[in-house]
């Protein structure tokens, strides 16, 4: 910058003269500048006479004329960054009200398409590069249509444990709801409409790590941290089902879950609803953690996994052990039995999982298959010949039972994937994430959409199970995270797979 060997009036000049280049393209934003307003008759030179400094007089009233124009373009910066935050402000809220969302969900990393007309410097073009970043794309997947349904819909969310929930099944039988079991030593039912608390289950002393309802009668099964699995029955009435609210946003609630204290629950908490202590059969033959347990096809046995490596069969009548499947490596991560056979699939932390058949009384076979990396998280049935399995090594398999050399499908993700479900008449993977992502796939692969997730609405903490209910000609899919909440949503599947 120039100050020596010229007059003053000449750098002035040529300092500006970009200036008003620029100005041609600024936003003709209208201010006043307090450093432009002396009193009449006051001189630059008077302001300066008084003031301690050895610098030439003309050489301090250059200066202060130099820094007086980089103050107004900070200024003139300022204000341009104003008026893009108001733009993205109001921008996301017309999304919002159109029932999308914008990833990161914080309005100042939001996505905003300026011209390039606008620029009034290098630095506000790089302002606006920022706001363009890739990190701004639309879920398109959740785009409602004119005149139609949207692909989801936020049902109801259930709060009330005090610890995060592991796992969360649906009842088989009428009348239909929803449980859901916590770390903190707790399973809850729910009333799927209401949103409601109606029973809590408090009789193991370890957290509760896996629930699963009889396929004909009000019994329900958990697994628990004490080592044990508890059978339990239930008696529940639903409650009168309320209006429904008046909600403009799609795939929003009226509750802004960001905004609650973690550990804060509803008014009717579960120490206000009734309460069972007591199991009705008790399966205590575990030496590790008991991570999870289900129903054989009939509701007569059970099949438990543990973190001793082993997963036992037992009589439900008479509580005895039947049969101890061994042969996993590491612990027991998950097991699920087939709908309609008496096949049960067990997964490990060894990186396999294991079929085991029992059509045949004689003959107990066994099938090891080491499709996966690292720890298989769960391996479940579909209602045909499929098993679908999940992994940490982030991808999920699909198989045919006749032939389990290779997979048919891969599923290649960017997170873990936790306790996967599939629904049983559209046949769709609900795939849970470690990064709080839901995701669901088809049969062969295809990625079919993702559950909306921001700041109002989503987990936001790891989600550690799903589970589908396609009762009364409608499909709800529910997912359950770390941080002590389940969340219930509506999909449109016809719309769902007229988008694939």
């Amino acid at each position: 910058m120039p100050v020596e060997g010229g007059s003053t009036s000449g750098s002035a000049s040529a300092a500006r003269h970009p200036k008003q280049k620029r100005k041609a393209h600024s936003l003709s934003i209208r201010r006043t500048n307090s450093t432009e307003e002396r009193p009449a008759g006051v001189q630059r030179g008077d302001m300066l006479e008084g003031q301690d400094s050895k610098l030439p007089l003309a050489l301090r009233s250059n200066l202060l004329d130099l820094f007086g124009q980089i103050e107004r373009e900070f200024e003139n910066l300022y204000i341009e960054n104003l008026e893009l935050r108001r733009e993205i402000d109001s921008l996301n809220e017309r999304l919002t009200g159109d029932g999308q969302t914008v990833d990161g969900g914080d309005p100042s990393k939001g996505a905003l398409k300026t011209k390039a007309s606008h620029s009034t410097s290098q630095l506000s073009q790089k302002l606006k590069t920022t706001y363009k970043a890739s990190t701004s794309k639309i879920v398109s997947s959740f785009k409602a249509t004119a005149g139609s349904r949207p692909l989801c819909q936020l049902l109801k969310e259930y709060m009330g444990h005090r610890d995060g929930i592991w796992d969360l099944s649906v009842t088989r039988t009428q009348p239909v709801v929803l449980g859901t079991a916590s770390a903190d030593h707790s399973a809850l039912l729910w009333s799927i409409e209401t949103g409601k608390c109606l029973l809590r289950y408090a009789g193991h002393a370890g957290s509760v790590n896996s629930i699963k309802f009889h396929p004909t009668e009000q019994m329900a099964l958990t697994a628990s941290g004490d080592q044990t699995a508890h059978i339990w029955r239930y008696m529940v009435q639903l409650p009168v089902p309320q209006p429904p609210p008046d909600v403009s946003a799609l795939c929003d609630d009226d509750q802004d879950s960001s905004d609650r204290e973690e550990g804060e629950v509803d008014g009717e908490g579960p120490c206000e609803v009734p309460t069972v202590r007591v199991a009705t059969a008790t399966l205590k033959s575990h030496q590790g953690v008991v991570i999870a347990a289900d129903w054989l096809v009939g509701g007569r046995q059970v099949v438990s996994a543990s973190w001793d490596r082993a997963a036992n069969l037992y009589e439900v009548e008479t509580t005895e052990l039947v049969h101890t499947l061994t042969g996993h490596d590491q612990e027991l991560t998950h097991c699920c039995t087939h709908p309609t056979q008496r096949l049960v699939v067990t997964s490990s932390r060894d990186t396999t999982f294991r079929l085991w058949d029992f059509r045949d009384p004689s003959i107990h076979s066994v099938n090891v298959f080491q499709g996966h990396t690292d720890t298989v998280t769960s391996a479940v049935f579909t209602v045909g010949d499929n098993v679908v399995s999940g992994s940490d090594d982030r991808t999920v398999k699909v198989w045919d039972l006749k032939n389990m050399r290779s997979p048919i499908a891969t599923i290649r993700t960017d997170s873990a994937v936790n306790r996967i479900s599939v629904s049983a008449n559209q046949r769709i993977i609900a795939l849970p994430h470690d990064n709080r992502q839901v995701r669901l796939f088809d049969m062969s692969g295809v990625r079919l959409a993702r559950l909306p997730r921001s700041n109002r609405m989503g987990h936001r903490r790891m989600v550690c199970c799903t589970a589908w209910n396609e009762e009364n000609q409608s499909c709800n899919l529910f997912t359950c995270g770390f941080d002590r909440q389940a969340i219930g949503w509506n999909i449109n599947i016809p719309a769902l797979l007229q988008e694939k």
